[in-house]
């Protein structure tokens, strides 16, 4: 993937310890906390609108949209919350 995919090496390598940091909780809770459904959901939706936009005139504009979605659902996550 680093060959292929330069852009996206470098944060995935950086990423690493917060994606495993539900490691450092006892083994009892792993199953509570590691579920990445909201995240395979948000990524499955993230995937439907790029691809209705189709072509993006550069990196700014996919940017935007991806963190326009990204706020919506940290909306949408904190209001389910409270």
């Amino acid at each position: 993937m680093h060959l292929t995919m330069p852009k996206l090496a470098k944060p995935m390598d950086d990423a690493e310890n917060e994606v495993l940091s539900y490691m450092d909780f006892p083994r009892a809770h792993w199953l509570q906390i590691h579920s990445t459904n909201p995240l395979e959901r948000l990524n499955a939706e993230i995937k439907r609108r790029t691809n209705v936009v189709g072509i993006f005139p550069n990196d700014a504009a996919i940017s935007r949209l991806v963190g326009a979605m990204l706020l919506e659902q940290n909306d949408e996550w904190c209001l389910n919350r409270r």
